[in-house]
């Protein structure tokens, strides 16, 4: 039985997309499944789009993510080197072979008698195809043609390939993921595999680094369908195995429409800036057109390979619902130890002076607080009060600390705490006493601590208050307090 080879072959032009994430994770999960090989490859063909900045984005983000490859630029493999930019030189023996055998043709014509043709048929209202005009040029005409200076691309005869091999125009192959699908090879058109400057063509240089990568299965988005019908014809025309095909839906936005910034985060580092767990995101993003078999959402990398089962991902588009991912971030967060929570948290808290705090009252901080953390970010905007003398109030809080009442209940609270003990114990102790001395005044509890809350943190609702008032400190509170009161 042959081994199991697969790959993810990222282009870096830009930050590694989390829907390039979700293919390097069905693909790892296939290999893990099946005891076979993850490689990462880097196709780095487009120079002007290309940066190392996005290459090191490419490594860092899989590798937070838990997605180590078996072979790659970086550790090496066999089958090396695994970015296209370096493997130049291997393309030309191939392109030749296919000329040799006839599969592929010499083509002169330049890009305006291209577009002359492209335009004939937008008029003709049909959809393009090329003229196949250059196949049987004679060599004297090809001759000719380059003492005027032209140099050929190399188009690939679809037309041969297909009657070689198959008794029909129409070519089928059986997904992993979508089952039969078929296609009509009359309306692809001979397409190039080397460009007039002697670069491969994405299509053919893929065929050929799968190919002498031994890849037996190739997952990947449904935007590569049409190509995979072009790529099956060159591995026929070269006499090598066709390796196995599945085509993964699109990830869409809650709107249905494509993924893009404007929904919010779309790249991994984007979303590990802004405070979710990897862990939370690798879980989350194989739910995206699969399901585990006991129903079970919560899952780490290891349980999912276990499960993992390639005929049973969904062949529709996926929805990137941010709310659940959320949801699931906060389960994860709740999971961590308060070491590692601290240490996570501590990026997100550069903007605060934490000297402020003793060790203790940190932990105190931190305690009182992650409860309803969604994301790590959201820490900045709830830990604020902490820190520095005064306070910022919200709408809500500078609302109720105007009320007659709220100014009745500080000034009683300011004259009762300055006598009382600022331990946790005792803060709990009298505080009990404080709110049932103002019910009796008919003030209901809640109200008696909006006042106190509003005062000293600037917000009517938040962590627990015993644990605020001991982390802040009797002066803090007291002078917040006495200069809430008008």
């Amino acid at each position: 039985m042959e081994e199991v080879r697969v790959r993810i072959a990222p282009s870096p032009s830009g930050n590694l997309h989390v829907g390039t994430a979700r293919t390097a994770l069905f693909n790892y999960l296939f290999a893990k499944k099946n005891n076979g090989k993850f490689v990462l490859r880097i196709e780095d063909t487009d120079a002007e789009r290309t940066s190392q900045e996005y290459i090191d984005n490419i490594f860092d983000s899989l590798k937070a993510l838990g997605l180590n490859w078996d072979e790659g630029p970086d550790v090496g493999g066999p089958y090396g080197p695994y970015t296209q930019s370096e493997r130049f030189d291997i393309y030309p023996k191939y392109v030749q072979q296919l000329l040799d055998s006839g599969f592929a043709y010499e083509c002169f014509c330049t890009p305006e008698e291209l577009e002359a043709e492209k335009a004939e048929a937008t008029a003709n209202k049909k959809p393009y195809v090329y003229s196949k005009k250059c196949e049987n040029l004679t060599e004297e005409e090809k001759a000719k043609l380059r003492a005027e200076g032209r140099k050929p691309a190399i188009r690939f005869n679809i037309a041969k390939a297909q009657r070689a091999f198959h008794d029909t125009s129409i070519l089928e192959f059986d997904d992993l993921v979508k089952g039969k699908l078929h296609m009509d090879t009359d309306l692809l058109g001979d397409f190039v595999i080397q460009k007039s400057n002697g670069a491969p063509t994405y299509n053919f240089a893929v065929v050929i680094d799968d190919m002498l990568m031994k890849i037996s299965h190739v997952i990947r988005g449904e935007d590569h369908i049409s190509n995979t019908y072009k790529q099956i014809l060159i591995y026929e025309a070269l006499g090598v195995p066709v390796p196995r095909f599945g085509h993964l839906g699109m990830i869409l936005a809650p709107d249905r429409s494509k993924l893009s910034k404007r929904h919010g985060a779309t790249a991994v580092s984007d979303f590990v800036k802004q405070g979710y767990l990897t862990d939370a995101l690798i879980n989350f993003v194989a739910l995206l057109g699969w399901a585990p078999s006991d129903g079970e959402e919560i899952k780490t990398v290891d349980e999912i390979a276990q499960d993992f089962r390639i005929g049973e991902i969904s062949s529709s588009n996926s929805i990137f619902e941010y709310d659940k991912l959320k949801w699931m971030n906060s389960h994860y967060i709740k999971q961590l130890s308060m070491e590692e929570l601290e240490e996570r948290l501590k990026p997100y808290l550069e903007k605060y002076d934490l000297t402020e705090l003793s060790k203790e009252h940190f932990d105190k901080m931190i305690e009182i607080t992650r409860e309803p953390l969604t994301l790590l970010s959201d820490i900045t905007d709830a830990v604020e009060y902490f820190f520095g003398e005064d306070v910022n109030y919200d709408e809500k809080g500078r609302e109720t600390i105007e009320t007659e009442v709220s100014q009745n209940v500080l000034k009683d609270f300011v004259e009762k705490a300055q006598g009382w003990e600022w331990t946790e114990e005792n803060l709990h102790e009298k505080l009990e006493v404080f709110r049932g001395y103002w019910k009796e005044q008919g003030i209901k509890p809640k109200v008696t601590m909006w006042a106190v809350r509003a005062a000293v943190t600037g917000r009517t609702c938040g962590a627990d208050m015993v644990g605020i008032l001991e982390v802040i400190g009797k002066e803090k509170t007291l002078n917040r307090a006495k200069k809430a009161i008008k």
